[in-house]
Parts: structure tokens; sequence; C-alpha cells
């Protein structure tokens, strides 16, 4: 499995970066964007630069409704493409999506979403997110957008799936870094409060993200 960091506040390899997160997920031959960042037109442009289409994208699923994470959207949109955003969406955001998409799908609870990828389903009492977890050759790995529901829970949730290899995305607050001893895989992105931290913490298993990284799992 593949994954591109499409938009993320540090960039590399003549992309742009901006406050936000999208990740690119390519396995089999199909293509499943994670969350769109904050502006459409870096998002558009950094996609160029990467050789990604809109058409290529088969399936997007949105963590939370916050502008950093679907401000891009219109540069992904189509009509073949297949939404999946937590319940707890606004209506007007689900209309609009509705109006652009071939199907929406309302997240609840945990599911499959395409093969070898799974949503948590929405957990949060306050801001409420959904994250995706990836069947990959380290165990499951963990793909969050902010991480506001806590990122030890949002693993624990992970949980019923298998055994967590690895975490990636934007952590926000999260303090209890003795939780992720023992990963295969650490990537502090976005909002991640104590990045620098993470990764000294952990040399050779926290990796540095940037929009335009590519990690092999």
């Amino acid at each position: 499995m593949k994954l591109k960091v499409m938009y993320d506040n540090e960039a590399e390899g003549g992309l742009e970066s901006d406050w936000g997160f999208s990740c690119l997920i390519e396995e089999g031959g199909r293509k499943l964007l994670f969350d769109t960042g904050a502006s459409d037109s870096i998002l558009a442009r950094n996609m160029e630069k990467l050789g990604i289409t809109r058409e290529e994208i088969e399936v997007i699923a949105l963590s939370h409704e916050h502008w950093d994470h679907i401000g891009g959207l219109n540069a992904v949109l189509h009509p073949d493409v297949v939404v999946y955003v937590p319940t707890s969406f606004t209506a007007a955001t689900k209309k609009k999506l509705r109006r652009n998409v071939a199907e929406l799908r309302e997240v609840s609870g945990p599911e499959e979403i395409m093969a070898g990828i799974h949503t948590t389903g929405e957990l949060g009492a306050g801001i409420k997110e959904q994250s995706l977890v990836l069947d990959t050759r380290i165990g499951e790995m963990v793909l969050t957008g902010c991480a506001h529901p806590g990122l030890d829970t949002i693993m624990d949730a992970a949980r019923i799936f298998g055994d967590i290899g690895g975490v990636m995305g934007g952590f926000h607050g999260f303090d209890k870094l003795e939780l992720l001893n023992g990963l295969e895989k650490i990537i502090p992105c976005h909002c991640t409060v104590r990045k620098t931290e993470i990764l000294e913490r952990y040399p050779g298993v926290a990796v540095k993200c940037a929009a335009g990284k590519e990690i092999e799992v």
C-alpha cells in the first residue's frame, strides 16, 4: 500500500505547503483520498505536480468538517466519486456533496470502505471525527485528520481490526507518547503539537511528514 501526502503544513519536491492535510492511498490500482486540505487551488496544483487527476480518485473520506480538511473539495469532486463523511456533518455540506458526487455515504460505526481500508466510524463527544485503518505489511496503520477525539481513543477503536503497526496524520495535542512504543511507523503531520518531540523520541521509526512525501507500508 502506498501513501502520498498531498497537503500539509510542510512540503518538499516543489509542492506547496499550507495549513491543512490530505493524503492519497493507493492499493490494488485503486485510489482513495483522505481529506482535501484547506485550498482547492493549492490541492489542485500539488496534484498536478504529482501527476494525479481527480477522475482517478474513486473514493473520498473526510475526517471532520473543519475548513482545513474539506476546503479543497472543489479540486477533487467529480460525478463518479463516492464520498464518506461522519453523520455529524452539517446538512448544507451534505447537500453540496449529494449534488456533485455519485454517492454520499454517512458513517456512524466502523465499516470497510475499500478492500483493506476501514473507517473507525464517528468518534468523539465534542468535535466528531472518523479515522481510517489500513491493512498493511506492518499491521494496522491508523490515519488521522486531526485526532480531536484523542489519538489514544482512536487507536483503541482501531484495534478491532487488528494489532496496530503505525500511526500517521494530525495528532493535535496528544501527549501520551509512551503509547507509541513498539510501533514500526510514526508519521506526525499537520496539527501535531509535539511533532519535534516525537521525531526525537523515536529515531528511525518516526518520519517527517510533508506534502510530496511517499510512504510504502
